[in-house]
């Protein structure tokens, strides 16, 4: 990790990063959990993929080999940094 430290939301499409830090004091228990259970944690690998068309929400992100759909506004709350290309 290497590259400034954004959030998961400011993210280009098709850039993989490394969940660098999350906030989850800003996310609701049922958020943080449902987070948790996709695989969300520190030093693992994400990839958005896709932008909803309303609103661009919600985000579809890979994390490892699964694809989940999560909020911008819970997106918001990971911090991740680009890896070198």
């Amino acid at each position: 990790m290497t590259g400034p430290i954004i959030p998961l939301d400011q993210l280009k499409l098709g850039i993989r990063a490394r969940i660098a830090a999350i906030d989850w004091s800003a996310l609701g228990e049922k958020e943080a959990s449902r987070l948790r259970h996709f695989g969300f944690d520190e030093g693992v690998t994400v990839e958005p993929l896709h932008l909803g068309p309303f609103g661009r929400d919600p985000l579809a992100i890979r994390v490892g080999r699964m694809t989940v759909a999560i909020r911008r506004s819970h997106a918001r709350a990971v911090k991740v940094a680009t890896e070198d290309a």
